[in-house]
């Protein structure tokens, strides 16, 4: 199949700025797809043009196939783009709101009475229709802003930091929606900088800085090419300090932290030398009630690939 958004060599300079600087990548109907990087890593820029508000200067985007160059207004129709932030209208509520953008897609008649009726459930609206837009919490807003990005029900969303600002219990909401919409067959590509909830949403993730695009895969796929070192966690019943001591004179342990009844260090070795070590430590006495290997997280890879850099 062929994908649905597709990033080929693409540019965009601002003088001498290169706000993006040669982006490949393709993501494949139904896939969520985590755009991350700093601030002013290009980012929004490149979401922008797949979008069509903004031309390349070289390189092209496709979404379904079709040019963001060529063909904006097949592209338009087929994409929803919620930017980070967006306008209200001033004594306007939620169902003229939703009503305006229905109408902006050429929706008429039944089909946008049902168009602006599926949005309000799905985003569960529904029962704030007539409240005023400038009366709802951030929250509610933002699923409006969502609702009004799938008021045409296209195949490709993309969500410029939809979780900024939001509470514990609307972050995990939104995240619920976007699994929704992704199983319903939706492609969506979403910048973020809470990387710990685009791990647990993700299919795959591409990592940029100053314009360049470091990485792209899942984070297993990452993390195998960006090796680092593995992070074991002991807890033993008694004192620490002499389980800390033989480690250091067995092994070669780079870092180190005490937690309570806990050991957490860093090492060199794979997952056999560390079956063989819970096993040495088992035989040279010691009581080892916990003892695992810490993932590397999202948070760990990104901070490992990037260097910090601005432009």
């Amino acid at each position: 199949m062929r994908p649905m958004i597709q990033f080929q060599n693409l540019h965009r300079y601002f003088g001498p700025t290169r706000a993006v600087n040669g982006i490949s990548f393709e993501v494949q109907k139904g896939q969520v797809f985590g755009y991350i990087g700093p601030n002013g890593a290009g980012k929004t820029t490149s979401m922008r043009i797949l979008s069509t508000l903004d031309i390349p200067t070289h390189g092209d985007a496709f979404v379904d196939g079709f040019s963001v160059v060529d063909d904006p207004d097949r592209v338009r129709h087929r994409l929803g783009f919620m930017p980070d932030n967006f306008g209200t209208y001033a004594n306007v509520n939620v169902r003229e709101y939703l009503d305006f953008f229905a109408r902006a897609y050429n929706l008429r008649g039944r089909q946008r009475l049902a168009a602006i009726h599926r949005t309000m459930e799905f985003t569960q609206l529904d029962e704030l229709a007539e409240k005023p837009i400038n009366g709802l919490s951030k929250g509610m807003k933002q699923r409006l802003c969502l609702g009004r990005t799938l008021i045409h029900d296209p195949p490709v969303l993309v969500l410029d930091e939809p979780a900024a600002g939001l509470d514990p219990r609307a972050r995990i909401e939104l995240r619920q929606i976007i699994r929704r919409l992704a199983a319903e067959g939706k492609t969506v590509l979403i910048s973020s900088h809470i990387l710990t909830e685009l791990a647990e949403m993700c299919d795959a993730v591409g990592i940029i800085e100053r314009g360049r695009l470091l990485a792209v895969g899942t984070v297993d796929e990452i993390q195998k090419g960006h090796p680092g070192r593995n992070a074991v966690r002991v807890r033993v019943l008694g004192e620490v300090q002499p389980l800390l001591a033989w480690l250091q004179d067995h092994i070669t342990i780079h870092q180190h932290r005490i937690d309570g009844e806990q050991l957490i260090f860093t090492h060199d070795g794979d997952r056999e030398s560390e079956a063989d070590l819970l096993r040495d430590l088992v035989l040279a006495g010691f009581r080892i009630a916990e003892f695992g290997s810490e993932r590397r997280s999202l948070e760990d890879v990104f901070m490992q690939v990037t260097k910090g850099q601005v432009q």
